[in-house]
């Protein structure tokens, strides 16, 4: 089939994107059931859904990864069938998926130009592929298109030692290299900071003053109702309601997305018991062995004080590089801070208690003795095997469980399904195939499926880090009364989160990093969000 490269400012149709009955099936499970929707041109389009409901399927469609089984879609108003992204990126469409494709060894500059073959010297005589990259004229146009937008990123360091926000901007750059004037976001804010939230949607409001048609596909209502023109809902597979952002609240878009009012911000309870230390962190100072120290961050901790009791939820708060990720790794590796004990091999001082065991100077096999239920701040490095089955993902250590042997080297796989596929149920993943590679799966069922093994180990201490990251606001909301109700029945848990409102709404207590420092500790109703921001940003004292 042969593509022609559309010019876009010719085309005479208001939309720059049309769904016409557009139904997409995968085996038995219809991701996408006669769908339609339009998105104007020069306008944000919101599209919401729960996990699962066929929201990022319809953007992969639009963008050449899967193609429909039958309806059409219309670009500029013209019917497209694209046989690959590469169609897709020709006729002006791109998109930045939910979990970035970049190569973490190359730099900015490499990332943004890869794979477009108009960067060469094209020299006579010589194969493209072997032909010289113009890297000189590449950093030209990117600079023009950085300046335009206030994308400005360091072309020369390699992705690996760019923060998340700053791929992200290489990501949309490499769309706007390629013309792109129609961008897909798929959960743009997942992995974001608030700063970083505020500085994305202005760089996307300057996109759209220049006629840039933007979809976003996220679960934050907040988001959608401060920065998006446009919603559509989807709910199962189908598109369920379409609203304009202006006559939309965040409880209609709630109900429509679920099928059911969802209790939005409901009442948290203070804890009515509190048992055993779980967790003590006792004086605890790491160096910094960072090449970019901040001027005002000598250590990446320094002198924390923190303890986490049984039966009561400790919130920690702060921008994402202030102390928190190394406090997690802490508490899991000891020994990589502290050394082996009698050893001078430390980078750190202080004493860590957890469970009751001085565990400062523990190695990781020593420490995974302990049961500790662990949600990490990154399922795809720290929580899955994405090229396991759900089954194998569901008992990843927890292989020697009892229930899980037959004998000391056989595993009993009849209960691994039972226990795995009772899991799919209790917490809804979707679809309940538990055979199914887990790479297949959305990231919010990828996140639930973690929730669901690590409270299955019924730990009496739990790390949860972001765990309501790309989750929709039904998922969130289960994955919230869960914990909760890991509480009140005596777990003790640490919740690190970017996400304020999460804070609030379940931390008995809050404690504010900032420069690798505690500097502010709430109780429970103590804080506004307002407050709470100004001590993250380091406006706040004890």
């Amino acid at each position: 089939m042969t593509h022609l490269h559309v010019n876009h400012k010719d085309m005479k149709s208001p939309f720059a994107v049309e769904f016409r009955h557009v139904t997409k099936t995968f085996g038995s499970i219809k991701a996408n059931n006669d769908i339609s929707f339009k998105v104007p041109k020069g306008t944000v389009h919101a599209l919401v859904g729960e996990n699962g409901a066929g929201k990022s399927t319809a953007m992969k469609i639009l963008f050449g990864l899967y193609k429909e089984d039958s309806g059409e879609i219309l670009v500029h108003g013209k019917p497209q069938h694209w046989d690959s992204p590469k169609d897709a990126i020709k006729n002006g469409i791109g998109m930045v998926h939910q979990h970035f494709m970049l190569a973490e060894n190359l730099n900015g500059l490499d990332n943004i130009i890869l794979g477009d073959e108009e960067c060469t010297l094209k020299l006579p005589f010589i194969p493209l592929p072997f032909n010289v990259i113009d890297r000189k004229k590449a950093r030209e146009k990117i600079s023009i298109i950085s300046e335009k937008y206030g994308l400005s990123v360091p072309l020369n360091l390699p992705i690996s030692q760019l923060t998340v926000g700053m791929q992200q901007r290489i990501e949309i750059l490499k769309l706007l290299y390629r013309d792109a004037d129609i961008l897909i976001l798929d959960e743009p804010t997942a992995v974001l900071t608030p700063p970083e939230v505020d500085e994305l949607f202005a760089n996307l409001k300057k996109l759209k003053d220049e006629g840039k048609t933007i979809l976003i596909v996220t679960h934050k209502l907040r988001e959608v109702l401060t920065f998006t023109d446009e919603i559509t809902v989807f709910r199962g597979g189908s598109v369920v309601g379409h609203l304009m952002t202006s006559d939309a609240s965040e409880q209609k878009i709630a109900s429509l997305m679920v099928g059911r009012k969802v209790e939005l911000r409901p009442e948290v309870s203070s804890p009515q018991h509190l048992g055993k230390h779980v967790l003590s962190v006792d004086n605890v100072t790491i160096k910094n062995l960072s090449h970019k120290k901040q001027a005002n961050q000598k250590n990446a901790l320094n002198k924390i004080n923190l303890s986490v009791r049984a039966g009561e939820i400790v919130g920690i708060a702060g921008v994402e590089g202030n102390g928190q990720s190394v406090l997690l790794d802490l508490i899991f590796h000891p020994q990589k801070y502290f050394g082996p004990k009698c050893s001078s091999d430390s980078i750190g001082s202080g004493k860590v208690t957890l469970l009751e065991n001085d565990v400062t100077h523990k190695s990781s096999a020593q420490m995974s003795k302990l049961v500790v239920g662990f949600v990490p701040e990154d399922r795809h490095l720290n929580g899955l095997l994405l090229q396991m089955s759900v089954e194998e993902n569901y008992i990843l250590g927890r292989h020697k469980e009892k229930k899980f042997r037959r004998a000391f080297f056989f595993q009993n796989r009849v209960q691994i399904r039972k226990s795995a596929n009772f899991a799919m149920e209790k917490y809804d993943i979707r679809p309940r195939l538990v055979k199914a590679f887990i790479h297949g799966f959305s990231g919010g069922n990828q996140q639930k499926l973690i929730i669901a093994r690590e409270l299955a180990k019924k730990p009496n201490f739990i790390v949860a880090a972001n765990p309501t990251r790309g989750v929709d606001i039904g998922a969130i909301e289960f994955i919230h009364n869960k914990l909760i109700g890991k509480r009140d029945k005596g777990a003790g848990i640490l919740l690190v989160s970017s996400e304020l409102d999460e804070i609030l709404k379940l931390s008995d207590r809050i404690l504010v990093f900032y420069g690798g420092e505690i500097v502010a500790e709430y109780k429970r109703h103590g804080v506004d969000e307002h407050t709470l921001g100004l001590a993250m940003c380091g406006g706040c004292v004890k």
